[in-house]
């Protein structure tokens, strides 16, 4: 993309997404972003418009889905109407990706990879013209450049884990990483090329610690502090990136930090099921939670329940797969939190009703939960354990399971399976199984529901990371293919 166009883009992505006096010019007029980002307003204006990017950017259809799809906890459901109903066909934006055969030249996730992009370059415009602001405080700037840091930290993340292979696949992670961004376009067009995988999370770490040191207490903008970043979910990103680098020690250090000081607490038994099915509002445990896009009026207009949603005239694509249903127990509080439907199928040729297993999770404009506490105590009984702290970490499997009602282990014998298993239940529909695979080099195996061409994989293979768009190959020489595409 070359300059002027990409600058064009990202005049009109923060331009759009403001209700300041920058929309009130004369007609024929253009805000340059040496004027929209001179001072504490404009800078704030571009913050807001970066939030709205990045919820979009995981939010939609195809990042939300995809870690849960790929790994086996969820499957489609039939058309509701028309000559197809009845019928169970893959949805469009995830067809090829969903069957792991994704294409260069078309791929799925084209969209996702080049979102990302475009919210790294505006988090580094707003991390190069902070510093110049005349009108803020030191503590308010460094507030605003620890989100922007944090947001470009986060967005390389994700891109690592769909676009890289997993961090022990190589013995020093040596494989490719990510292009990692920390200038703008607006410095200058470069080629840069993928940096290993080591070095890209040396990379993100370094910008979440930096970010961590300058958070004040105030976040940068009005509205709810969950809705943007802050030393708490900044932590638990890093928590999150510390495990999947099998740093044991940091892992368990930063989760138990959360824990401990963030002040959010566990939601209690009696209101687990309530609060995650309460419209509007997120879950208490939430330790940050994108806020959704809502017109001048109010309304929403898209959420999560896109995706898992289910009222009486309509429901999305998306439901629990039997593979997910079948590891609760009868008991296990949890598997209150799946509304039982029957739809019409198409069961040989004839129209059949079959029950169909939909998230209480993601109903009535749900929100993206990027963070949540119980995450926090799977990551440290996961390092605990991998530290030769096996009771530690069964006492923190213990207190997700006790508050679910679920029954309380009483050995260590195979605990990690039983970590990853509880991780799987616990975080379901919230984008972590096919990553939790791949970090512990298991296979895929979808059983119920699967219409894929492939619905297993063992590990290793090259269809565990998706291919970079041609089109962005085309664009820098120096940029690498992932093998197999």
């Amino acid at each position: 993309m070359n300059y002027l166009k990409y600058i064009t883009i990202v005049i009109l992505i923060f331009s759009l997404q403001s209700c300041s006096d920058f929309l009130e010019q004369e007609p024929g007029t253009q805000t340059s972003i040496d004027e929209l980002l001179q001072d504490k307003a404009g800078v704030l204006t571009a913050l807001k418009g970066l939030y709205k990017e990045v919820e979009a950017n995981v939010r939609g259809e195809r990042f939300a889905v995809y870690a849960d799809l790929q790994g086996g906890n969820i499957k489609f459901t039939p058309a509701s109407s028309g000559n197809s109903k009845g019928q169970i066909t893959a949805a469009l934006n995830i067809k090829e990706v969903y069957s792991f055969e994704d294409a260069a030249e078309s791929s799925n996730f084209k969209s996702f990879y080049d979102g990302s992009y475009d919210i790294i370059n505006q988090a580094n415009l707003i991390l190069e013209y902070t510093p110049a602001l005349t009108d803020a405080t030191d503590i308010e700037k460094k507030q605003i450049m620890a989100e922007a840091l944090t947001i470009r930290a986060y967005t390389h993340f994700l891109l690592s884990q769909v676009y890289s292979q997993d961090y022990g696949y190589t013995p020093d992670a040596s494989h490719l990483g990510v292009v990692y961004n920390t200038e703008s376009i607006k410095s200058g067009l470069k080629y840069p090329k993928r940096e290993t995988l080591a070095v890209t999370y040396s990379l993100i770490i370094n910008d979440l610690k930096t970010a961590i040191e300058s958070y004040s207490d105030q976040p940068a903008m009005e509205g709810s502090a969950l809705s943007y970043f802050g030393k708490n979910s900044t932590k638990a990103l890093l928590a999150r990136v510390y495990l999947f680098q099998k740093d044991w020690t940091n892992a368990y250090a930063m989760a138990n930090d959360v824990i401990t000081n963030s002040g959010v607490a566990l939601v209690n038994s009696s209101d687990l099921i309530a609060q995650w099915a309460q419209p509007d509002l997120p879950i208490s445990e939430a330790l940050l939670e994108f806020s959704i896009p809502k017109d001048s009026e109010g309304n929403v207009s898209s959420s999560m329940a896109s995706y898992f949603g289910y009222n009486e005239t309509s429901y999305a694509n998306y439901v629990a797969s039997n593979d997910l249903i079948d590891l609760y127990e009868n008991n296990d509080l949890r598997k209150q939190l799946f509304l039982n439907v029957d739809l019409s199928t198409l069961v040989n040729g004839v129209l059949t009703p079959v029950q169909y297993s939909f998230t209480r999770k993601f109903q009535d404009n749900a929100g993206y939960v990027a963070f949540r506490l119980s995450e926090m105590y799977l990551i440290r009984a996961e390092a605990a354990l991998e530290n030769n702290q096996s009771d530690v970490a069964m006492a923190d499997v213990n207190i997700i399971r006790a508050r679910a009602n679920a029954t309380l282990l009483t050995s260590t014998d195979n605990l990690k399976e039983k970590i990853l298993l509880e991780r799987r239940k616990e975080l379901c529909f919230e984008g972590q199984l096919f990553f939790d695979l791949a970090r512990n080099h298991k296979g895929v195996s979808r059983i119920d529901g699967c219409i894929s061409t492939n619905c297993t994989m063992s590990y290793p293979s090259l269809k565990y990371v998706l291919p970079i768009p041609t089109y962005n190959i085309n664009l820098n020489a120096n940029l690498q293919q992932n093998e197999s595409y």
